[in-house]
Protein backbone atom coordinates (compact mmCIF):
# COMPACT_ATOMS: atom_id res chain seq x y z
CA UNK A 1 0.00 0.00 0.00
CA UNK A 2 2.44 2.14 1.01
CA UNK A 3 4.28 1.89 -2.75
CA UNK A 4 1.05 2.33 -4.27
CA UNK A 5 0.74 5.90 -1.96
CA UNK A 6 3.90 6.87 -3.14
CA UNK A 7 3.13 6.44 -6.84
CA UNK A 8 0.08 8.35 -6.78
CA UNK A 9 1.76 11.33 -5.20
CA UNK A 10 4.84 11.22 -7.66
CA UNK A 11 2.25 11.45 -10.37
CA UNK A 12 0.33 14.10 -8.90
CA UNK A 13 3.53 16.08 -8.11
CA UNK A 14 4.49 15.56 -12.21
CA UNK A 15 0.86 16.58 -13.20
CA UNK A 16 1.31 19.71 -10.89
CA UNK A 17 4.51 20.84 -11.82
CA UNK A 18 3.06 20.21 -15.71
CA UNK A 19 0.39 22.66 -15.10
CA UNK A 20 2.54 24.98 -13.64
CA UNK A 21 4.89 25.15 -16.49
CA UNK A 22 1.74 25.27 -19.23
CA UNK A 23 0.83 28.43 -16.88
CA UNK A 24 4.09 29.94 -17.63
CA UNK A 25 3.90 29.20 -21.45
CA UNK A 26 0.37 30.79 -21.25
CA UNK A 27 1.45 33.98 -19.51
CA UNK A 28 4.53 34.54 -22.17
CA UNK A 29 1.88 33.32 -25.47
CA UNK A 30 0.52 36.29 -27.52
CA UNK A 31 -2.93 36.74 -26.11
CA UNK A 32 -5.21 35.94 -29.60
CA UNK A 33 -3.57 32.09 -29.05
CA UNK A 34 -4.43 32.10 -25.47
CA UNK A 35 -7.80 32.28 -26.15
CA UNK A 36 -8.02 29.94 -28.72
CA UNK A 37 -6.20 27.66 -26.40
CA UNK A 38 -8.72 28.54 -23.99
CA UNK A 39 -11.73 27.80 -26.64
CA UNK A 40 -10.15 24.89 -27.32
CA UNK A 41 -10.03 23.85 -23.88
CA UNK A 42 -13.28 24.72 -23.41
CA UNK A 43 -14.35 21.86 -26.45
CA UNK A 44 -13.28 19.22 -24.17
CA UNK A 45 -13.50 20.36 -20.53
CA UNK A 46 -17.70 18.89 -20.52
CA UNK A 47 -16.32 15.25 -21.69
CA UNK A 48 -14.47 14.99 -18.02
CA UNK A 49 -16.69 17.64 -16.02
CA UNK A 50 -19.86 15.59 -15.96
CA UNK A 51 -20.92 16.25 -13.00
CA UNK A 52 -20.15 19.93 -13.48
CA UNK A 53 -22.56 19.61 -16.84
CA UNK A 54 -25.37 19.03 -14.74
CA UNK A 55 -24.74 21.72 -12.41
CA UNK A 56 -24.99 24.14 -15.10
CA UNK A 57 -27.59 22.29 -16.77
CA UNK A 58 -29.76 22.68 -13.35
CA UNK A 59 -28.92 26.25 -12.98
CA UNK A 60 -30.07 27.37 -16.00
CA UNK A 61 -33.27 25.56 -16.45
CA UNK A 62 -33.92 26.87 -12.34
CA UNK A 63 -33.16 30.09 -13.92
CA UNK A 64 -34.81 30.43 -17.12
CA UNK A 65 -37.43 28.29 -17.15
CA UNK A 66 -39.21 30.11 -19.87
CA UNK A 67 -36.23 29.05 -22.55
CA UNK A 68 -36.33 26.13 -24.68
CA UNK A 69 -34.03 23.12 -23.53
CA UNK A 70 -32.32 24.07 -27.02
CA UNK A 71 -31.90 27.50 -25.63
CA UNK A 72 -30.06 27.06 -22.41
CA UNK A 73 -27.99 24.67 -23.60
CA UNK A 74 -27.14 26.41 -26.19
CA UNK A 75 -26.27 28.88 -23.03
CA UNK A 76 -24.48 26.48 -21.69
CA UNK A 77 -22.43 25.94 -24.79
CA UNK A 78 -21.29 29.46 -24.60
CA UNK A 79 -20.68 29.43 -20.91
CA UNK A 80 -18.36 26.58 -21.52
CA UNK A 81 -16.19 28.56 -23.78
CA UNK A 82 -15.84 31.72 -21.68
CA UNK A 83 -14.99 29.48 -18.92
CA UNK A 84 -12.38 27.65 -21.21
CA UNK A 85 -10.84 30.93 -21.72
CA UNK A 86 -11.00 32.47 -17.90
CA UNK A 87 -8.86 29.80 -17.17
CA UNK A 88 -6.53 29.42 -20.00
CA UNK A 89 -6.21 33.57 -19.50
CA UNK A 90 -5.17 32.83 -15.88
CA UNK A 91 -1.37 32.14 -16.95
CA UNK A 92 -1.19 35.91 -18.18
CA UNK A 93 -2.80 36.95 -14.99
CA UNK A 94 -0.85 35.01 -12.40
CA UNK A 95 2.69 34.98 -13.71
CA UNK A 96 2.63 37.61 -16.49
CA UNK A 97 3.66 41.28 -16.84
CA UNK A 98 1.64 44.51 -15.64
CA UNK A 99 1.64 45.23 -19.08
CA UNK A 100 0.29 42.19 -20.72
CA UNK A 101 -2.19 42.41 -18.02
CA UNK A 102 -3.32 46.23 -19.16
CA UNK A 103 -3.17 44.71 -22.80
CA UNK A 104 -6.43 42.78 -22.38
CA UNK A 105 -8.07 44.40 -18.68
CA UNK A 106 -8.98 48.19 -18.21
CA UNK A 107 -10.92 49.40 -15.09
CA UNK A 108 -13.16 52.07 -14.83
CA UNK A 109 -14.01 53.29 -11.31
CA UNK A 110 -17.03 55.78 -10.67
CA UNK A 111 -15.56 56.71 -7.58
CA UNK A 112 -12.36 57.68 -6.26
CA UNK A 113 -10.72 54.86 -4.84
CA UNK A 114 -8.22 56.54 -2.94
CA UNK A 115 -10.34 58.99 -1.42
CA UNK A 116 -10.34 57.05 2.30
CA UNK A 117 -13.61 57.12 2.65
CA UNK A 118 -15.22 54.23 4.53
CA UNK A 119 -16.06 52.02 1.86
CA UNK A 120 -17.03 48.03 0.93
CA UNK A 121 -16.68 46.66 -2.44
CA UNK A 122 -19.17 43.90 -3.75
CA UNK A 123 -17.68 41.56 -6.70
CA UNK A 124 -19.97 39.09 -8.65
CA UNK A 125 -18.81 36.05 -10.07
CA UNK A 126 -18.60 36.88 -13.60
CA UNK A 127 -16.55 34.63 -15.96
CA UNK A 128 -13.96 37.66 -15.61
CA UNK A 129 -13.98 38.23 -11.99
CA UNK A 130 -9.94 37.33 -11.37
CA UNK A 131 -9.25 39.48 -14.48
CA UNK A 132 -10.94 41.97 -12.78
CA UNK A 133 -9.63 41.75 -9.42
CA UNK A 134 -6.22 41.52 -10.38
CA UNK A 135 -6.47 44.66 -12.57
CA UNK A 136 -8.09 46.76 -9.34
CA UNK A 137 -5.10 45.54 -7.15
CA UNK A 138 -2.76 47.19 -10.40
CA UNK A 139 -5.23 50.12 -10.48
CA UNK A 140 -4.90 50.33 -6.80
CA UNK A 141 -0.74 50.22 -6.97
CA UNK A 142 -0.57 52.81 -9.75
CA UNK A 143 -2.94 55.39 -7.50
CA UNK A 144 -0.73 54.96 -4.76
CA UNK A 145 -3.80 53.89 -2.45
CA UNK A 146 -3.37 51.20 0.41
CA UNK A 147 -2.89 47.18 -0.98
CA UNK A 148 -6.45 46.23 -1.08
CA UNK A 149 -7.86 42.98 0.87
CA UNK A 150 -10.23 40.07 -1.12
CA UNK A 151 -11.04 37.21 0.63
CA UNK A 152 -10.75 33.32 -0.64
CA UNK A 153 -11.32 29.64 0.11
CA UNK A 154 -8.25 27.28 0.88
CA UNK A 155 -7.64 25.13 -1.93
CA UNK A 156 -7.05 21.37 -1.50
CA UNK A 157 -4.07 21.21 -3.79
CA UNK A 158 -0.99 21.83 -1.77
CA UNK A 159 1.04 22.63 -4.61
CA UNK A 160 -1.37 24.95 -6.02
CA UNK A 161 -2.67 26.69 -2.77
CA UNK A 162 0.39 28.83 -1.53
CA UNK A 163 1.41 29.61 -5.11
CA UNK A 164 -1.70 30.72 -6.11
CA UNK A 165 -1.98 32.90 -3.46
CA UNK A 166 1.06 34.13 -3.93
CA UNK A 167 0.47 35.28 -7.10
CA UNK A 168 -2.73 36.62 -6.53
CA UNK A 169 -1.13 38.89 -4.18
CA UNK A 170 2.16 40.16 -6.22
CA UNK A 171 0.66 43.63 -6.81
CA UNK A 172 -0.18 44.38 -3.51
CA UNK A 173 -3.29 42.38 -2.50
CA UNK A 174 -3.53 40.66 0.71
CA UNK A 175 -5.90 37.35 0.41
CA UNK A 176 -7.85 36.63 3.91
CA UNK A 177 -9.43 33.29 4.51
CA UNK A 178 -13.25 34.05 4.43
CA UNK A 179 -13.98 31.66 7.64
CA UNK A 180 -11.57 34.55 9.29
CA UNK A 181 -10.76 38.38 10.00
CA UNK A 182 -14.48 39.84 10.21
CA UNK A 183 -13.20 41.71 12.53
CA UNK A 184 -10.55 43.27 10.73
CA UNK A 185 -12.31 43.76 7.43
CA UNK A 186 -14.50 46.04 9.22
CA UNK A 187 -11.59 47.61 10.50
CA UNK A 188 -9.68 48.16 7.14
CA UNK A 189 -13.03 49.17 5.73
CA UNK A 190 -13.94 51.89 8.00
CA UNK A 191 -9.98 53.18 7.29
CA UNK A 192 -10.98 53.28 3.34
CA UNK A 193 -8.83 50.27 2.15
CA UNK A 194 -10.10 48.69 -0.61
CA UNK A 195 -12.16 45.79 0.72
CA UNK A 196 -13.70 43.42 -1.46
CA UNK A 197 -16.65 40.57 -0.47
CA UNK A 198 -17.69 38.05 -3.08
CA UNK A 199 -21.21 36.86 -1.80
CA UNK A 200 -22.87 35.47 -4.79
CA UNK A 201 -21.67 31.87 -3.33
CA UNK A 202 -23.87 29.50 -1.36
CA UNK A 203 -21.55 29.48 2.02
CA UNK A 204 -23.73 27.43 4.05
CA UNK A 205 -26.75 28.40 6.49
CA UNK A 206 -25.17 30.10 9.30
CA UNK A 207 -25.49 33.97 9.29
CA UNK A 208 -27.75 33.20 5.52
CA UNK A 209 -31.24 34.15 4.62
CA UNK A 210 -33.02 32.62 1.42
CA UNK A 211 -33.88 35.52 -1.03
CA UNK A 212 -34.92 35.58 -4.42
CA UNK A 213 -32.23 35.42 -7.42
CA UNK A 214 -34.00 35.13 -10.70
CA UNK A 215 -37.26 34.05 -9.15
CA UNK A 216 -35.49 31.25 -6.67
CA UNK A 217 -35.27 31.56 -3.01
CA UNK A 218 -31.64 31.18 -2.65
CA UNK A 219 -29.51 30.95 0.47
CA UNK A 220 -27.36 34.16 0.27
CA UNK A 221 -25.19 35.26 3.20
CA UNK A 222 -25.89 38.87 5.12
CA UNK A 223 -22.22 39.71 5.57
CA UNK A 224 -22.62 42.88 2.73
CA UNK A 225 -25.24 44.65 4.68
CA UNK A 226 -23.73 43.97 7.95
CA UNK A 227 -19.76 44.65 7.55
CA UNK A 228 -20.84 47.62 5.86
CA UNK A 229 -23.73 48.46 8.54
CA UNK A 230 -20.57 48.27 10.90
CA UNK A 231 -18.17 50.10 9.31
CA UNK A 232 -19.82 52.91 8.50
CA UNK A 233 -19.34 52.33 5.06
CA UNK A 234 -21.01 52.53 1.43
CA UNK A 235 -21.11 50.13 -0.99
CA UNK A 236 -20.20 49.80 -4.17
CA UNK A 237 -20.40 47.07 -6.91
CA UNK A 238 -17.53 45.78 -9.40
CA UNK A 239 -18.78 43.28 -11.79
CA UNK A 240 -16.08 42.54 -14.98
CA UNK A 241 -17.19 41.98 -18.35
CA UNK A 242 -16.34 40.60 -21.68
CA UNK A 243 -15.90 43.38 -24.10
CA UNK A 244 -18.40 43.26 -27.61
CA UNK A 245 -15.52 42.52 -29.75
CA UNK A 246 -13.86 39.48 -27.14
CA UNK A 247 -10.72 41.58 -27.00
CA UNK A 248 -10.65 41.43 -22.99
CA UNK A 249 -12.41 42.70 -19.92
CA UNK A 250 -14.05 45.87 -18.34
CA UNK A 251 -14.13 45.92 -14.95
CA UNK A 252 -17.06 48.13 -13.56
CA UNK A 253 -16.29 49.98 -10.25
CA UNK A 254 -19.92 51.56 -10.20
CA UNK A 255 -21.20 54.29 -7.79
CA UNK A 256 -22.61 53.41 -3.89
CA UNK A 257 -25.80 51.61 -3.41
CA UNK A 258 -28.20 54.76 -2.63
CA UNK A 259 -29.50 54.19 1.25
CA UNK A 260 -27.36 50.82 1.69
CA UNK A 261 -26.95 49.69 3.92
CA UNK A 262 -30.72 49.61 5.75
CA UNK A 263 -31.48 48.83 9.05
CA UNK A 264 -32.93 45.33 7.46
CA UNK A 265 -29.74 43.17 6.09
CA UNK A 266 -32.42 40.99 4.57
CA UNK A 267 -33.84 43.55 2.61
CA UNK A 268 -31.07 44.76 1.61
CA UNK A 269 -29.54 40.88 0.52
CA UNK A 270 -33.11 40.66 -1.83
CA UNK A 271 -31.81 44.06 -3.61
CA UNK A 272 -28.33 42.69 -3.66
CA UNK A 273 -28.87 39.91 -5.48
CA UNK A 274 -31.56 42.01 -7.82
CA UNK A 275 -28.78 44.23 -8.86
CA UNK A 276 -26.46 40.78 -9.69
CA UNK A 277 -29.96 39.90 -11.99
CA UNK A 278 -29.91 42.88 -13.52
CA UNK A 279 -26.01 43.43 -14.03
CA UNK A 280 -26.31 39.13 -15.62
CA UNK A 281 -29.64 39.27 -17.97
CA UNK A 282 -27.53 41.10 -20.88
CA UNK A 283 -24.34 38.52 -20.61
CA UNK A 284 -26.09 35.46 -19.23
CA UNK A 285 -22.95 32.88 -20.23
CA UNK A 286 -20.68 35.17 -18.36
CA UNK A 287 -21.96 34.08 -15.25
CA UNK A 288 -20.37 31.59 -13.16
CA UNK A 289 -23.26 29.14 -13.65
CA UNK A 290 -20.86 26.23 -12.73
CA UNK A 291 -21.09 26.95 -9.07
CA UNK A 292 -23.77 25.13 -6.73
CA UNK A 293 -25.41 28.28 -6.25
CA UNK A 294 -28.60 26.43 -4.76
CA UNK A 295 -26.91 24.13 -2.63
CA UNK A 296 -29.02 24.69 0.25
CA UNK A 297 -32.93 24.66 -0.09
CA UNK A 298 -35.77 26.18 2.35
CA UNK A 299 -37.08 23.27 4.59
CA UNK A 300 -39.00 20.63 2.74
CA UNK A 301 -37.58 21.94 -1.10
CA UNK A 302 -36.19 18.89 -3.15
CA UNK A 303 -32.33 19.39 -4.20
CA UNK A 304 -32.29 20.81 -7.60
CA UNK A 305 -29.12 18.88 -8.29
Amino acid sequence: MEHVREKIILVKTFLNILSHGFLWLLAVMPYAWVVRIGYAMAAIAPIFSKSRVKVINANLKACFPNLSQAERDQLAKQHWRLLGRSFAERGRLWLGSPQSIDEFVTVYPEVDMNDGKPRLYVSMHMVGIEAGLIAITMHLQKIKAAPGITLYVFMKNEYFEPRIKKWRERFGARMLLRQSHGRELIREARKGTFVCLSPDMDLGRNDSEFVPFFGVPTNTVLAVSKTARLAGAEVCPIFTTLRADGSGYDCHVGKPWPNFPSDDPVADTARMNAYFEEVIKPRIPEYYWIHKRFKNRPDGQPSIY
